[in-house]
Order: structure tokens, then C-alpha cells, then sequence
């Protein structure tokens, strides 16, 4: 949450000259609310089968490149439909965190004490993201074009 998916995703998207997809805003299209929405009113499991459809369409049909909403790891089948693609894990610290989005956004997990449930969130993930991920970037204290640039160095990725 915060890491800047959405943001560095669309930018290597252009310097790849290809086209950029965000699995959350998928969701988003489909059920014409909001994900805080979703969660309220249906459940975290709920929204938990809908990412699983959600990434494995986009997995299936997008050859450019995908922004995956943080929790989308969670679900095996979803971490074996990434294994051996070009993945990258964005990842920060809990202080840039706070930097950048205040943890007092509408983020449906973090409604109470959104520092200690970030971490946690962090602790029960960041194994996940790195089973999944052939590249680990860190996005602290860096602009969302040095982080684009990173991954694309990192994942040996050429400009188009």
C-alpha cells in the first residue's frame, strides 16, 4: 500500500511501449464501487475471490505491464500464475509509508492504529512478495522515474 504500483507501473508501461493495466481499478469497473466499499459491504473474502478473477483475467489477456493490489499475493493459485514472470516487489519502509499516504487513506485494513497494522500487514506479506518477485526494489526516498528505472535495470527490461 503506498509503494507507488499504479504510478511506476504506468511509467514503465510507457518507456516499454506497452500498455499498463491495474488489477484493483479492474475490480473497481466491475462491481462499480469502491474497494473499501466492497469490503464493508461484502467481506474481505469477497473481495478476495474477486482479485483471484480479477488478476488471473489479467494474467490471461494483458501482455503489457500489471499492477497487483497488495493482498493478491495471498491466494496460491495467484502466486503460481506469477511464478517465472518479470515481477517486481516495490517495496518501503513503514516511515515513507506515512510519507507518502498518510495511513489515513481509505484503506479497509488499516482502520485502527494503521501503523501497527501496517507492519503486520508487512510481516505476513513480504515473504509472499518475494516468492513472487524476480526483482526487489526499494522505493524509499525515490522518485517514482528512479524507481521505474530501477526495476527496469533490475529486471533487464529494454525501453522501447
Amino acid at each position: 500500500m503506498g509503494s507507488g504500483k499504479s504510478t511506476v507501473g504506468a511509467l514503465l508501461a510507457e518507456r516499454l511501449g506497452v500498455a499498463y493495466r491495474d488489477t484493483d481499478a479492474d475490480i473497481v469497473a466491475a462491481q462499480g464501487r469502491e474497494i473499501a466499499d466492497i469490503f464493508v459491504d461484502e467481506g474481505e473474502a469477497h473481495f478476495r475471490d474477486l482479485e483471484r478473477a480479477a488478476v488471473a483475467a489479467a494474467v490471461a489477456g494483458h501482455r503489457g505491464v500489471l499492477s497487483l493490489g497488495g493482498g493478491a499475493v495471498l491466494d496460491a493459485d495467484t502466486r503460481a500464475l506469477l511464478a517465472g514472470l518479470p515481477v517486481a516487489y516495490l517495496s518501503m519502509d513503514v516511515e515513507e509509508a506515512v510519507r507518502r499516504v498518510g495511513l489515513n487513506t481509505a484503506r479497509p485494513l488499516l482502520a485502527v492504529n494503521p501503523r501497527r497494522q501496517w507492519r503486520e500487514l508487512m510481516d505476513a506479506r513480504r515473504h509472499l512478495y518475494e516468492e513472487v518477485a524476480r526483482a526487489v526494489v526499494a522505493t524509499d526516498e525515490r522518485t517514482p522515474e528512479e524507481v521505474a528505472q530501477a526495476v527496469l535495470d533490475a529486471l533487464e527490461l529494454k525501453e522501447a
